[in-house]
């Protein structure tokens, strides 16, 4: 049966679109995740505080997350928008490049796309969310994130290789341009879907007050409300980390940019590994134990690059290592997490869902990069990676007591009533 159901999904030729304009803006996105830090750290002399506001200003636009899902529930054909958002970010990405050639490249403007690329990112989410459950069928849930979530770590191992040679060969500023090029094609990709859109939301209520009703819906959802606690504190001291990563392999471990992205690459092939596990693990210990494995070894793995020590490849080998474990677990908590959410939230609520946990699962994003930036510089950055490996741990006490703890199969889960 599990065999079917996957052979079904790879001959979906809509399936296949989606998927192809997923894969390609991922492996981009490698690109400017590396690259965006190096240019602030090697070109432009950031701090451990200026790094941290980079990647607070990455993550800053979640905190509108649940106003922009609202008014996305309210379009009733979200692929318009998700089409908008991918060529805002290519227009956006352009600029680097261009400000570079110019001779006026600068904190500040990295910190401005860094918010606008953000932003439109976050639109593509929010209208994704009642998008993926018009694309497949409920039982094809958990395959289909699991094969989405395979190919996001194929990207991790490939990407960040590419994306360190190319940063070496043509410079940080002009690699992004690869990117940008990516979101151009995803675009592409999706305007020749033709998926039936759902109901839009019917309702004369004002914007704030649906949105209120949305942020509603989850604190009181048995589930969610519970998953969103324990994403939301694994966000906040993994983003501790997070911040501080590639200026830690760079500085403090003495690694060229090429390397970085090697380790990072091979690390990543953990998340493929845990993106293909998830599923038959799921079934085979149940969904809910799976994401408490992984909400507990994800964030201490950092704990690994942080002690580090000895010749190049030693820490180079620990920081692959450490990217490894991690992405494996985080592979082990998404996959089972994400499938649960979208069989547990009513039709109608799906974009402000994801609208109301991402403004405060992703909106914790930025106050953990900047609290980790502030520690790098007061107690020391790698100092700050063992803080955020130990407070990281108390993600799993949401769970304690939690019906996901209990849960094992996503059949027969229902959402409550409006």
């Amino acid at each position: 049966m599990v065999t079917l159901a996957a052979t079904s999904l790879w001959r979906d030729r809509r399936f296949r679109t989606f998927w192809s304009a997923q894969g390609v803006s991922e492996f981009g996105d490698r690109i400017t995740e590396l690259a965006l830090p190096l240019i602030a750290v090697t070109m432009l002399d950031a701090s451990p505080s200026q790094v941290g506001f980079l990647t607070a200003a990455v993550w800053l636009p979640n905190l509108a997350s649940l106003f922009i899902g609202t008014w996305i529930d309210h379009r009733r054909d979200k692929r318009p928008l998700m089409i908008a958002a991918d060529l805002i970010r290519t227009v956006v990405l352009l600029t680097l490049p261009v400000a570079y050639w110019s001779g006026f490249l600068a904190l500040g403007h990295l910190y401005a796309i860094a918010i606008l690329a953000g932003t439109a990112h976050v639109s593509f989410n929010m209208a994704n969310a009642s998008f993926f459950v018009r694309l497949v069928d409920r039982e094809q849930y958990l395959e289909a994130n699991s094969k989405l979530s395979a190919t996001r770590s194929i990207s991790f191992m490939g990407g960040p290789a590419v994306a360190g040679l190319l940063v070496q060969w043509l410079t940080a500023p002009i690699a992004i341009v690869v990117d940008a090029l990516t979101f151009a094609f995803s675009a592409v990709q999706l305007s020749r879907l033709k998926i039936q859109p759902g109901p839009a939301e019917e309702s004369a209520e004002p914007i704030l007050r649906r949105a209120a009703a949305g942020m509603r819906y989850v604190l009181k959802h048995p589930y969610i409300s519970r998953s969103l606690g324990c994403a939301t504190t694994v966000n906040f001291f993994n983003l501790m980390s997070m911040a501080l990563l590639v200026l830690f392999a760079s500085r403090i471990l003495g690694l060229s940019a090429g390397m970085i992205g090697l380790a990072f690459g091979i690390g990543a092939s953990g998340g493929l590994l845990g993106a293909v596990s998830a599923s038959p693990l799921s079934r085979r210990f149940g969904a809910g134990p799976v994401i408490a494995f992984g909400a507990v070894v994800f964030p201490c793995s950092i704990a690994i690059a942080a002690l580090a020590d000895g010749p190049t490849w030693v820490k180079a080998l620990a920081l692959a290592v450490a990217e490894f474990v991690g992405a494996f677990a985080v592979m082990c908590f998404d996959v089972p997490l994400n499938s649960l959410q979208a069989a547990v939230t009513h039709d109608h609520m799906r974009s402000r869902v994801a609208g109301a946990f991402s403004s405060i699962n992703y909106g914790i994003r930025p106050l953990g990069a900047v609290v980790g930036g502030f520690l790098g510089t007061w107690i020391g950055v790698r100092e700050t990676l063992l803080v955020s490996a130990a407070g990281g741990l108390l993600a799993v006490l949401w769970l304690v007591g939690s019906p996901i703890i209990r849960t094992r199969e996503l059949t027969g889960l229902e959402p409550p009533e409006l």
